[in-house]
């Protein structure tokens, strides 16, 4: 990558003070690329490249030499059609769950048909936007001309890899990464009534607020009910497989594949009795209760010669009721816990008798009489103690009395969990459903542009084994920078971009090994909690760490800072409000330092010195503080700093606007030459020639409507880098814009009288 290609392509000098400014132009297939670039892993992802050359004097009157390259990435339609197709997996299942949640009071009766009209409504709008993705073919890209098609709402706009590959005379090659997308947003929606942000806040004040028709549980008790229905959902078939396999041992004689069967099922039933142990479960059953008709609630069958030791078992905590639920005499609240407290005594019976059954073949082996021990369990004293007797006749009925009894605790846990989340649907319909679509639109272009971020990023450090120990020991940092303003449409933008962001907090990441010549990501889990699965050839991946490779799930933390550099921030700031960009700045420092604390704590002392060694990251991350309380207008040192502490941390950098096009490329064009100015001495007069290099339009010769991306449609036209275009900064004084502004509504009334 440190050679300059020989590409057939233009040569074109500047001179600058007796000097020339060499730049290569745009080569589209370079005939030297570096062997990682040909990685079946990394080609999977990246699509239609384009390059563009230069060669720069650095401040000892040497040369170095730059590539740029800009590629599209199929992950763009790929995510969303993943994700959408889990989403619509989930929602049928919870339609299915709430028919299933048997006879209600003619109200809620009547609420839950309305919910399951408007469900299944919107499960039909997805698999219809799914099938016309699906149709998408040509280009890997949203162009900014279709953000606002609703078939394709899903996809993020201009998601573009920005590489600067650096060959310096004195330093080692360098790559540094930019991902370029427009702002994670729901533009054909619309933004008449705001962003994420103020539509979530308005809508749960006003479900707090109202006791209509409905139960109030709060976000966090809602998300809390949708993470035990998963967990269920997970663990139930986990279960009863590893019941299958302990019968399957036991058929086998096995004492040492029986221990291990025993181990597993043990730590899985573990894990399932504590998943019930919330509070939220009993105030859904007593709410459940209220809406049966006339309250009735069957009670269950109690698992064989395991109720006798319920009377020994500690009393349950007294219950604690919502005060929009009323209570009941005559219902048992110590009845649910004398339900799921028997699967973990069925549990106990089963480990008694694998325990007896290896002791007595122990025992038979060496000739030896039975001995007296401790006294069983009442369910094993009525069985057969014959040293030669069946062990899969012996553990069968107690394997079925675990199925039965986690059985019914799944039955009634499902009921009342899917009451809960009947409520936030039954508050305003129309409303909360559009909420989810909006939130599922701007989540999916969110985490379009992190997973290509990650895959990009794990592929260029692969060999890094501090990156690999930074990984799984305390995650990577994804930082976003915003360029929209505070003003008109684009603060329900920024309010969109800023829940979308933060909701990529639920996203994990997994490497697995590859299985075939297919390595585009695989997603798995729910809204609350979603798993990427990054594929990496079988070469590649037995050369991660162990904790890696036996499946960790690796974290990403995103963090978010804006701030408005068009004319538009400059209204903002004289006549409107900036206090949404300080809000954001502000919470997201702090998410920051939280991270920079745990980087502290958890990285090798060795590690963090060679970090201390390049920058000091406490003095960096104090100064970002105080420009951010400076409240200063336009402060793009903001930007700087926060790009400076992610690149020295080993993250994921980001740049947004409105569509990824003028203010994207400004801000990273000049990012670039100022990484070439402090990191690789760029010769100090050539900054400005550079920019300006960077950022021509001559570089690429004359473009017609059907080779701009932006003009055209999703087709199959080369790419051409909206990051070389001479855009016009918009920046206006402040008193040439109030000029502007009189001279404006003098001219209006003129007209107008």
């Amino acid at each position: 990558m440190g050679e300059i290609e020989d590409g057939e392509a233009d040569h074109i000098t500047t001179d600058v003070q007796g000097q020339k400014c060499a730049l290569v132009c745009e080569c589209t297939a370079p005939e030297s690329v570096s062997r990682k670039e040909n990685l079946p892993f990394l080609n999977a992802v990246l699509k239609n490249p384009v390059y563009k050359l230069y060669r720069f004097p650095t401040s000892d009157n040497k040369w170095m030499r730059i590539r740029e390259q800009m590629s599209e990435s199929i992950l763009s339609f790929h995510i969303p059609k993943e994700l959408i197709s889990l989403q619509i997996k989930e929602d049928l299942c919870r339609n299915q769950e709430l028919k299933e949640l048997g006879e209600l009071s003619p109200h809620w009766d009547n609420l839950r048909k309305n919910v399951l009209t408007h469900c299944d409504q919107m499960v039909n709008m997805y698999q219809d936007i799914l099938t016309e993705l699906s149709k998408e073919t040509g280009s890997s890209f949203k162009s900014s001309s279709s953000k606002g098609e609703k078939s394709l709402e899903f996809v993020p706009v201009n998601l573009h890899l920005q590489r600067m590959h650096v060959h310096s005379p004195h330093l080692k090659d360098a790559l540094y990464d930019v991902i370029t997308v427009g702002a994670p947003a729901a533009h054909f929606q619309g933004f008449k009534n705001g962003g994420l942000r103020k539509l979530l806040h308005r809508f749960e004040t006003e479900r707090r607020n109202t006791e209509y028709q409905f139960i109030y549980y709060s976000p966090e008790n809602t998300a809390k009910a949708k993470e035990v229905l998963s967990n269920i959902n997970q663990l139930q078939p986990l279960i009863a497989t590893h019941a299958d396999l302990l019968l399957n041992s036991a058929s086998q004689r096995s004492p040492d594949s029986l221990k291990n069967s025993l181990k597993m099922l043990s730590e899985k039933t573990e894990l399932f009795v504590h998943a019930f142990k919330d509070q939220l479960i009993r105030s859904a059953l007593l709410a459940l209760y209220t809406a049966r008709p006339g309250g009735v609630l069957k009670k269950p069958p109690s698992p064989k010669n395991s109720t006798e030791e319920s009377s020994s078992q500690d009393p349950p905590p007294p219950m604690r009721r919502q005060d929009s639920i009323p209570h009941h005499s005559d219902y048992d609240e110590e009845e649910w816990d004398r339900v799921w407290a028997n699967v973990g005594k069925s549990l106990n019976c089963i480990i008694a008798m694998v325990d007896k059954l290896i002791e007595r073949d122990g025992f038979s082996e060496g000739g030896s009489s039975s001995k007296d021990g401790e006294k069983d369990p009442s369910l094993v004293d009525s069985t057969i103690t014959h040293p030669k007797e069946d062990w899969y006749e012996q553990l069968y009925p107690l394997i079925l009395t675990l199925k039965d009894c986690m059985g019914e605790v799944v039955h009634r846990a499902k009921q009342s969990l899917t009451f809960v989340l009947l409520q936030e649907l039954a508050y305003s319909l129309p409303q909360c459903l559009m909420l989810t679509l909006r939130r599922d639109v701007v989540f999916s272009q969110a985490l379009a542009g992190l997973v290509c971020g990650f895959v990009i990023k794990l592929h260029t450090s692969l060999y890094d084994p501090g990156f690999l120990e930074q990984l799984h020991t305390v995650g990577l940092i994804a930082q976003y920078e915003g360029l929209l303003s505070t003003y008109s449409d684009e603060i329900g933008m920024l309010e969109d971009m800023a829940v979308g962001i933060s909701d990529l907090k639920k996203v994990a990441f997994k490497i697995i090994e590859a299985k075939s010549n297919d390595v585009l990501p695989v997603i798995t889990g729910r809204r609350e909690h979603y798993v990427v699965e990054v594929k990496l050839p079988a070469r590649l991946f037995e050369s991660l760490p162990l904790q890696i490779k036996e499946g960790q799930l690796l974290r990403v933390y995103p963090v978010l800072f804006n701030v408005g550099i068009n004319e538009q921030q400059t209204l903002a700031e004289r006549f409107g409000d900036v206090s949404l960009q300080e809000s954001i700045n502000q919470e997201n420092f702090e998410l920051l330092k939280e991270y920079y604390t745990v980087f502290m704590e958890k990285m090798p002392p060795d590690y963090i010195s060679h970090f201390q060694e390049q920058n000091d990251l406490k003095g960096l991350l104090e100064n970002l503080h105080q420009n951010i309380q400076a409240k200063k207008r336009k402060n793009v040192e903001i930007m700087w700093l926060a790009a400076t502490i992610c690149r020295k941390l080993n993250g994921i950098r980001f740049t947004c606007c409105k569509s990824a096009k003028d203010r994207t490329s400004m801000s990273v064009t000049l990012e670039q030459c100022s990484i070439l100015r402090d990191e690789h001495q760029l010769h100090k007069d050539f900054f400005i020639r550079a920019l300006d290099c960077m950022r021509s339009r001559q570089t690429q010769g004359a473009l017609n409507e059907s080779d701009d991306p932006e003009t055209g449609c999703l087709t199959d036209n080369k790419p051409t880098s909206r990051h070389f275009y001479p855009v016009a900064l918009l920046l206006v004084s402040s008193h040439l814009l109030v000029v502007w502004l009189i001279l404006s509504l003098a001219l209006l009334l003129a007209k107008y009288q």
